[in-house]
């Protein structure tokens, strides 16, 4: 079936949540190919680099079909991430009139699709936007499910809500502008999916990481995304069971802010899953021979699967995670590769903190 799908011009995959359908479509060029409303007035939201990449040539394509468009763009990086920046933007938006009617397209990696996705929700009480990730981590993961936001002293994404697109456009031909890091990055979210509800899906990873031929890539983000669109479905608001996308993220996170963001995303994750496997298999719930398989994995990627920062302010930040809970530190913990652990419908675990400590001074 994988071959059928990848040789077709789209793969479309569908997001059902009553009145609030969407579709993701997937594939090579299918950008070019789009014919966007020309009743729409438009407002492309991007950063700094992805403006010059390819920012101006789809203000270009809508121009040409006849839509009335203009772009927004600020400094790219982790640091934007702010309300300083969302309220800059929302400011560009009352200047130049657009009003409820108007479509926002996030264009960019998860920082712009987190920061566009929360000013369309909140701008004159919500207007309709579109996701065009152009990162590989944004097309497995966060264009994916409505949860926008912006990052605060406190912690990421603390500041928020869910608010889901009209629409997902996912073209592989961006992925050409990226650097090698910024693809490493979608490979650990990539991995993280395939360890928490796939084995089949591991095994493929296992045997084909590394390549980059576009059908690996295809095959891929297709496999996430439908993993990722059922788990939404289920639980938009991660009220419980969207949890189990936050495997490696409670460490991750920590070890992100702890670092001032100087660490990319993918690598914080993938020693964040290390550590939590290593959790996970400290109490007796996953083999040691998955745990192994998972890091050998991760480290074929070029990641670590150790941290050597401070210890204790690690703590400290995962105490302060919005994910905590009673005042203790959850985890989502899997118990053997594709399969988290599941106990009377909760999915994480509160675990010690001196298994913890212990997991992380290991």
């Amino acid at each position: 079936m994988a071959a059928f799908i990848l040789n077709s011009y789209m793969i479309k995959i569908s997001l059902n949540f009553g009145s609030k359908n969407y579709d993701i479509n997937i594939g090579k060029g299918i950008l070019q190919k789009r014919i966007f409303d020309k009743s729409i007035r438009y407002a492309i939201i991007t950063d700094s680099n992805v403006r010059k990449l390819c920012g101006e040539s789809l203000q270009n394509l809508l121009k040409k079909q006849g839509a009335d468009v203009a772009m927004l763009d600020f400094p790219a990086g982790e640091e934007s991430k702010t309300r300083e920046t969302k309220a800059l933007l929302e400011d560009k938006l009352f200047e130049m009139n657009y009003d409820a009617d108007s479509m926002i397209i996030a264009l960019g990696g998860g920082v712009v699709g987190d920061i566009a996705g929360f000013v369309a929700a909140t701008y004159l009480r919500g207007v309709s936007y579109m996701q065009i990730p152009t990162t590989l981590l944004a097309m497995v993961d966060s264009s994916i499910g409505g949860k926008v936001g912006i990052n605060v002293d406190k912690g990421e994404n603390v500041i928020g809500t869910f608010y889901q697109p009209k629409g997902v456009i996912i073209d592989i031909e961006t992925l050409k502008t990226l650097p090698r890091k910024e693809m490493l990055n979608g490979l650990s979210e990539i991995i993280k999916c395939s360890m928490v509800r796939s084995y089949n899906f591991f095994e493929y990873l296992e045997k084909g990481i590394g390549r980059s031929d576009d059908n690996f890539y295809l095959y891929s983000i297709e496999r996430c995304c439908r993993l990722k669109a059922r788990i939404v479905e289920l639980d938009e608001k991660e009220l419980e069971f969207r949890k189990i996308l936050n495997y490696g993220h409670i460490i991750g996170h920590a070890i992100e802010a702890n670092e001032k963001y100087k660490i990319s995303h993918g690598e914080a994750v993938a020693v964040g899953m290390a550590y939590e496997g290593l959790i996970s298999f400290q109490l007796g719930l996953l083999k040691k021979e998955d745990l192994e398989r998972q890091n050998a994995l991760i480290s074929r990627v070029g990641f670590p699967t150790r941290y050597e920062g401070d210890v204790s302010k690690l703590i400290e930040v995962m105490k302060h995670d919005k994910k905590r809970k009673d005042k203790k530190i959850h985890f989502v913990l899997p118990k053997t590769i594709g399969e988290v652990i599941e106990e009377n419908g909760h999915v994480t675990l509160a675990v010690d903190e001196t298994l913890v400590r212990e997991c992380l001074n290991n």
